[in-house]
């Protein structure tokens, strides 16, 4: 059920964004939705280099990506069995993602110096669709993935969360 959650949310925050970014070519005045302030700001984002590092813009890889995500969740829900290889190719194509994820997360905090939260959603969901698709592709689970994958989301999580309040202090602390 991780898989068709996950697929899902990930799937509706990349479509939203191409959204966002094709109104943003057609009309530069534009201001999108989720540009809330001057650290939530989608704009600042969707306007920078990294934002098309192969040149279209990133979320396209995203749509589908978690579509592959949500499908083989659905398949997984429907108890229809997928081979060992799809599991294996999924978790590279997974870690693929989480590793782009991780440039992106490092470029909007120290480079772009603002947070879209569309594609923060997309990294929410990056980290705990590649965990599960990790502890699908091997034929008999681990015992330290069985016993700390959580952990070791909510660790990942607990650092995002504070690597984006320190590096935006100066402007979190001014809303108290």
């Amino acid at each position: 059920m991780a898989l068709v959650l996950g697929g899902a949310i990930g799937l509706v925050a990349s479509l939203i964004l191409v959204i966002e970014r094709f109104e943003l070519l057609m009309d530069p005045t534009y201001v999108p939705s989720c540009s809330l302030n001057p650290v939530l700001s989608c704009g600042s984002v969707m306007t920078s280099t990294q934002a098309a590092v192969f040149g279209f813009p990133n979320p396209v890889l995203g749509i589908p990506s978690f579509t592959v995500v949500l499908v083989a969740g659905i398949l997984l829900v429907a108890e229809v069995p997928l081979p060992q290889w799809f599991w294996q190719g999924l978790a590279i194509g997974m870690t693929a993602g989480v590793v782009f994820v991780h440039w992106l997360i490092f470029q909007s905090l120290y480079r772009i110096g603002a947070l879209c939260p569309y594609c923060m959603t997309v990294w929410a969901v990056s980290v705990p669709l590649w965990v599960v698709a990790a502890s699908h592709s091997f034929s008999t689970e681990p015992v330290f993935l069985r016993r700390w994958k959580w952990t070791f989301v909510v660790l990942w999580f607990t650092v995002v969360v504070l690597l984006c309040a320190e590096r935006f202090w100066s402007y979190w602390s001014t809303l108290v």
